[in-house]
């Protein structure tokens, strides 16, 4: 009897294809479909998250289940209806097709799982999924180029609300931000060379949502260094954490990327709710500004989302569209998001195995 071929195991363990690595990738959310009663649901979960309204439980209790959605979730439905393909959310069906397309990408030592922080695919069912593949490693990458308390902080705080009474846990990697990612930047700036090639547009307005003014001095850690004015001129150890700060530094990056001249570009907020002072300026308010300037022709870009939407398609591509031309505008173009582009999946493809690194932060 041949006792070495005794002495060796069946088969070792680096013969075998492990799948080593979760990765759970997750956009805001979106109703399961157009009617009514869905948006009404989706509105209540999504505004009652208290990174999104951070005001007291009660307050916002009534705030949303008595004001907000009653009243909003039939004209919101008459908008998604608008939205809608039919096949579904444009948000979910780019999601689906992201996740398939960076399976692909990644191959067989990763898992991927599409979550949304509303609605559903859930956070909690996409990781209960990849808890049953005893990960060493889960990464989570909110669709969020810039952080902020109330997306990427959100999804923060579920994944750990759903993992804390997990008995066994894998060390989980959460991607920050990816604003200055070099394909990021690019996939952006190559997609509005397509129209730039096509007219020649007087001004460029980067539009991205708006947050209240308290949640961005609220995360000022340093008590002092937020003034809504020149601090957010440059990204760096202490505004790092800003929102408004990294939007304006995402307009710096495309505007250098596409070549772009002082004094023809805006950067502006929008999706602003209720009477509070939100982050400045107002794009509602900057388009009369550029009409009266003479500006007939603009690029518009909406930075802050990575997947065609309701902010997207709807509020920049239309109705800021219609407020343009009411005012005197000639033509109004919106650049689209990256939504499952090859470059964008080959910026998720370098986030999740972390290269190349993205330029690091200025000292």
């Amino acid at each position: 009897m041949n006792t070495d071929t005794l002495a060796q195991p069946a088969t070792s363990t680096t013969e075998k294809s492990i799948k080593k690595t979760g990765v759970l990738i997750v956009n805001l959310g979106t109703p399961d479909s157009p009617s009514v009663p869905d948006v009404r649901k989706y509105l209540r979960e999504f505004l009652m998250d208290e990174r999104v309204i951070d005001i007291p439980y009660l307050n916002r209790w009534f705030l949303i289940n008595l004001i907000i959605a009653p009243f909003r979730a039939p004209k919101s439905a008459k908008v998604y209806k608008e939205l809608w393909r039919p096949d579904g959310s444009p948000l979910k069906i780019y999601g689906y097709s992201v996740k398939e397309k960076l399976q692909k990408a990644l191959g067989d030592e990763y898992v991927v799982e599409l979550a949304m922080r509303y609605q559903s695919p859930s956070i909690e069912g996409a990781l209960k999924e990849l808890r049953k593949e005893c990960f060493s490693e889960i990464i989570v990458v909110p669709f969020f180029p810039q952080y902020a308390s109330a997306s990427t902080g959100s999804v923060y705080k579920e994944v750990m609300r759903v993992v804390q009474d997990w008995e066994v846990l894998p060390e989980i990697r959460f991607v920050n931000r990816f604003l200055d990612h070099p394909k990021f930047i690019q996939g952006f700036a190559d997609l509005a060379k397509k129209y730039m090639a096509q007219r020649k547009y007087g001004h460029f307005v980067f539009s991205y949502h708006g947050l209240p003014e308290r949640q961005i001095t609220k995360g000022d850690v340093t008590g002092s260094f937020c003034q809504f004015g020149t601090c957010c001129n440059q990204l760096d150890h202490r505004n790092q954490h800003c929102y408004r700060a990294q939007c304006f530094e995402t307009t710096r990056l495309l505007v250098k990327a596409l070549d772009l001249q002082e004094g023809t570009y805006t950067t502006c907020f929008q999706s602003r709710l209720g009477k509070t002072p939100w982050i400045k300026p107002y794009t509602d308010e900057v388009i009369p500004e550029l009409t009266k300037k003479g500006v007939k022709n603009v690029l518009a870009f909406s930075p802050s989302f990575v997947a065609d939407c309701l902010e997207t398609t709807i509020e920049v591509g239309e109705e800021y569209k219609e407020l343009f031309e009411k005012e005197g505008g000639q033509h109004w173009q919106l650049v689209e998001s990256l939504n499952d582009s090859d470059i964008w999946i080959e910026t998720l493809e370098d986030l999740i195995t972390g290269r190349p690194k993205p330029a690091e932060i200025r000292a």
